[in-house]
């Protein structure tokens, strides 16, 4: 399938007939980040891959390398002008900085909750929708005439755990007369699919 001008299309980095030229742009975007930023960025592998068809093609990668003995993801974008034979280092970022969420979105702080919980704000957009999630959820598990009505986000944690995120959180609801207490997990997954756990 030819991609259209100006169109995007997914390029399979399983694929090992793609692999080590996408791997390549990987390893440039981040030498070349590198040495813009006197960073030391050490490339490991590329997650994704999209090409936008321009003059030239422009490389849409998620990559993950290693900062300070962590990894990271990050998006960069690579323009290839073969008939220049030459390659454009156009954007490099932290991943957080694009809509696929991370704990660095919520200004999450650790709180000491063993690995990977961090205390988030409660009313992060992403805490609330969890929550109403959850209180849907309870509501049709339930027999119950009463609606359950979400009062409150008492506290919230989240853990990202590769691209899905958990948040673990204790919400005040009203079911008729009747206040409760509620602690409940809610998952996330990387395609905003929320699962009651």
């Amino acid at each position: 399938m030819e991609p259209v001008l100006g169109g995007v299309s997914d390029i399979d980095v399983t694929d090992n007939s793609n692999n080590s030229e996408i791997e390549g742009l990987g390893q440039f975007a981040v030498q070349e980040h590198n040495n813009k930023q006197n960073a030391v960025l050490e490339f490991t592998r590329v997650l994704k891959a999209k090409e936008q068809v321009v003059t030239g093609k422009l490389y849409h990668l998620t990559l993950e390398a290693i900062d300070a003995g962590k990894k990271k993801v990050f998006e960069a974008k690579v323009w290839v002008k073969p008939w220049l034979n030459s390659k454009e280092l156009q954007e490099f970022k932290h991943s957080h900085d694009s809509p696929s969420f991370t704990t660095s979105d919520l200004g999450a702080k650790p709180d000491g909750h063993g690995p990977g919980w961090k205390a988030v704000p409660t009313d992060d957009p992403e805490v609330q929708d969890a929550a109403s999630h959850a209180v849907k959820t309870i509501q049709q598990r339930s027999n119950s005439l009463a609606p359950y009505e979400l009062l409150e986000i008492l506290l919230a944690k989240a853990e990202v755990v590769e691209d899905n995120v958990k948040f673990d959180l204790l919400l005040k609801v009203k079911r008729g007369s009747k206040e409760d207490k509620l602690s409940v997990k809610v998952g996330k997954s990387d395609e905003g699919m929320f699962h009651f756990e």
